[in-house]
């Protein structure tokens, strides 16, 4: 049997298969953030799909955090009942699912917080939104935000949380030079920078316990001049996981870099070769890093799932784009229909997001 498939676990999160289902922007919350119906249907689609593990998000742990109208809010009491509809339709449906916990940055949508938005340091001038420098009270309030988040998506019977802080939103802001150029304890060298994320960790573990699993998503690198290296990453990660991170989900680039390293590519990797876009910074992430890693990014194949996972390059396959297409992608996988992926990345899906029409494959709709 392919080890693919095999059963795994992360602490108490016993796992069906090695195949994790990347957290995006759904766009089907309610205008409060709360979970709808069609959302809640999504991802029973693929936990009936066979996807191993769903990580549902990203979710806002405060309202000046939010991102874009209709994502997901785990920011108040009041969002509780969806979440909880949420998790016991996967859990019934035979799936686990994470809750990804996120801030936007500089990236927030004023025009939808109705707030300022905020930032390690004010925007890069000509290249990234304007925002207000938080101060450290403020960067202690968001750290608390992100404990008290986890504790909602405990409570609503999430199977763990995910620390987004990866793609130039809040945490990978502060991560990066090309965003932070504070001076003070949060800024300068990758230890200073990382600081926040680490207070995040702690915030997390002090409301859900050390035996609720506990994961993060970073970059691989920013792919822009000055942004944060492979070498940061890797620093940031031997932090982490000597904090008592769980598993770590490998992406790269940010919201600033578009085009050919921005963190959702267009071009569909047309041979195995091209597939896999952060492979060397996984295999250093392999050499140096005793926690389990999920890579997420330009998989296309079975073939090459596989022999990311035998010569041990990573431990899970995350896909994102390709489960919008096809839900079930890794059931029809998993019966040996070893087709590749049919998503064309052509990034189409974000039509009908930006419509308020919710995530969806426009090409099955032809």
């Amino acid at each position: 049997m392919s080890k693919l498939f095999e059963q795994t676990s992360i602490k108490t999160l016993s796992l069906a298969n090695r195949f994790v289902r990347s957290a995006t922007w759904e766009g089907m919350a309610d205008t409060d953030g709360s979970c709808s119906p069609k959302l809640i249907d999504l991802m029973v689609n693929l936990a009936k799909g066979g996807v191993g593990l769903i990580i549902a998000g990203h979710a806002y742990v405060s309202r000046e955090g939010q991102a874009g109208p209709w994502q997901i809010g785990v920011h108040s009491e009041e969002m509780l009942p969806g979440l909880s509809r949420m998790a016991d339709a996967v859990h019934s449906a035979g799936g686990k699912i994470v809750l990804q916990l996120a801030h936007a940055g500089c990236y927030a949508l004023p025009q939808v917080t109705q707030m300022e938005a905020v930032g390690p340091s004010p925007g890069v001038h000509g290249k990234t939104p304007g925002c207000r420098e938080l101060s450290r009270e403020e960067i202690r309030v968001i750290s608390d935000a992100f404990g008290k988040a986890a504790l909602r998506a405990k409570t609503a019977g999430f199977d763990g949380v995910q620390i987004h802080a990866a793609h130039g939103y809040l945490l990978s802001e502060f991560l990066s030079p090309f965003f932070n150029s504070r001076t003070d304890e949060y800024g300068g060298s990758i230890e200073k920078r990382g600081r926040i994320v680490l207070e995040v960790l702690r915030s997390i573990r002090a409301e859900v316990g050390d035996n609720y699993p506990l994961l993060v998503k970073l970059n691989s690198e920013d792919f822009i001049d000055g942004g944060l290296s492979v070498e940061d990453m890797l620093s940031v990660a031997a932090m982490l996981a000597e904090a008592g991170i769980d598993a770590v989900e490998m992406s790269g680039g940010t919201i600033y870099a578009s085009g050919e390293y921005s963190s959702i590519r267009t071009g569909n990797p047309a041979a195995p070769e091209q597939e896999v876009y952060y492979r060397e910074a996984a295999a250093r992430f392999k050499e140096k890093i005793d926690v389990p890693l999920m890579l997420v990014g330009g998989i296309r194949s079975l073939e090459v799932a596989e022999d990311l996972i035998d010569k041990g390059s990573a431990d899970y396959i995350s896909l994102c784009r390709p489960l919008i297409r096809e839900p079930g992608l890794v059931e029809r996988w998993r019966a040996d229909d070893r087709r590749r992926a049919a998503c064309l990345s052509e990034n189409a899906c974000f039509g009908p997001l930006l419509k308020g029409e919710g995530l969806y494959c426009v090409m099955d709709q032809h």
